[in-house]
């Protein structure tokens, strides 16, 4: 089990004193925290990609490249990296990079992101997302798994006996896993693929998730990569956490209450209720946690969220030293435990690169053949399964 943090990169006033961090703080704030997350045991840092205030991350690959160089253990990733609005050429070469600066140390998660002026912005039509999303991962693939690519399609200018460089790291491609909080297509394009599926379940009821894995799993196995169970899942979360329950409460209550997300809005105990969200002991953080088995079966990857909504910089370092310490241990113990010995830990570069080395002593295709059962590519438009309403609840469509 891998778990870790991930951040959105806001800015936001603090309620309870009324400052605001510069970008230059916030950014360098983010840089600490990530590096102290790998002091106290966490297995990954990731971050997000945004274009539009208040938020800073938008350059991930120059984030987590300065990070390689000043961590030694911790997975390096991406909680969205956009493959609407990025070119796949420019995913190709920038993660491939990362993946050598880090020593395999990374991976990626593409998403389309939920800011519908980033497509005008980057020269693309949000009515194109699902095609976009599609194409454009279809071609990242390519260009990681081929040296020498020829391609055509819809979105871009065509490409005629193209190599992206840097090659792959060992010739095995970054690890992808695609999120999404809604789309059944997606969660069809990483089964197609065998690729990882991250439900980020930070602010709907866990039904609606577990439906969507659900789906992500029953076409994982359908595509021939293996068992239902074996289909490589992580989970989003956040959590505030102190000694006590009510210390915990009442220090989290104000920045819960001024959120930009969801403060004005249910109650802190409401949301705590019908959502992941854990405000209080290490205990209840732990309790909580190991429900998520419950519901959504054995799976890979936990990150939480821990440094939105302004909490200021202390605050969060104390957070990763609790969580470090007191929960973290537990939870990888017990879930690791729990898990049957056939399901896999979590995605690394290097057991990667075993199972590709144990697939070519098996035979050359046989791998790619088990990969795809056969079956054409995705659609974006005809995905088995769930209809993309039929996952969003009907007070929020």
């Amino acid at each position: 089990m891998q778990i870790g943090i991930f951040s959105v990169g806001d800015v936001t006033t603090d309620p309870t004193t009324g400052h605001t961090p510069t970008e230059h703080e916030r950014l360098t704030a983010m840089m600490t925290i990530a590096q102290h997350a790998e002091d106290v045991g966490m297995d990954v840092f990731a971050t997000g990609e945004h274009h539009n205030e208040p938020f800073v991350p938008s350059s991930p690959t120059t984030m987590l490249g300065y990070l390689a160089g000043r961590t030694s253990r911790i997975i390096l990733s991406t909680s969205t990296t956009l493959i609407t609005t990025n070119d796949p050429v420019r995913i190709a070469e920038e993660y491939a990079m990362l993946q050598h600066l880090s020593g395999g140390r990374m991976d990626l998660m593409l998403g389309r992101g939920n800011t519908a002026p980033v497509y005008p912005w980057f020269g693309q039509d949000g009515r194109n997302a699902l095609p976009l999303t599609v194409e454009n991962y279809q071609l990242l693939r390519r260009l990681w798994d081929e040296h020498t690519v020829t391609w055509e399609g819809r979105f871009r200018t065509p490409l005629q006996s193209f190599t992206s460089t840097p090659r792959p790291l060992d010739g095995v491609a970054p690890f992808v896993w695609h999120g999404s909080i809604r789309t059944p297509q997606v969660a069809e394009l990483a089964a197609y693929y065998g690729d990882g599926f991250f439900a980020n379940h930070i602010f709907w009821p866990k039904e609606h998730f577990a439906r969507l894995i659900g789906l992500y799993r029953e076409r994982y196995e359908h595509y021939g990569h293996g068992s239902a169970d074996q289909a490589i899942v992580g989970l989003g979360g956040q959590v505030f956490v102190r000694k006590n329950s009510q210390d915990a409460v009442r220090e989290f209550r104000p920045y819960f209450d001024n959120a930009p997300v969801y403060g004005h809005g249910p109650s802190l105990e409401d949301f705590t209720d019908l959502t992941p969200l854990t405000v209080g002991s290490p205990q209840e953080v732990i309790d909580k946690t190991l429900t998520f088995r419950e519901t959504f079966g054995d799976y890979q990857r936990q990150l939480f969220l821990v440094d939105h909504a302004g909490l200021p910089l202390k605050t969060v370092l104390e957070q990763l030293d609790l969580l470090g310490s007191e929960v973290v241990p537990v939870l990888r113990r017990e879930l690791d435990a729990a898990r049957p010995a056939h399901v896999p830990g979590g995605p690394t570069h290097a057991a990667r690169v075993a199972a590709r080395d144990a697939a070519l002593a098996v035979g050359p295709g046989a791998d790619a053949a088990a990969a795809t059962g056969g079956a054409d590519e995705p659609n974006a438009y005809d995905t088995p399964g769930l209809a993309d309403d039929d996952l969003v609840p009907a007070s929020q469509r």
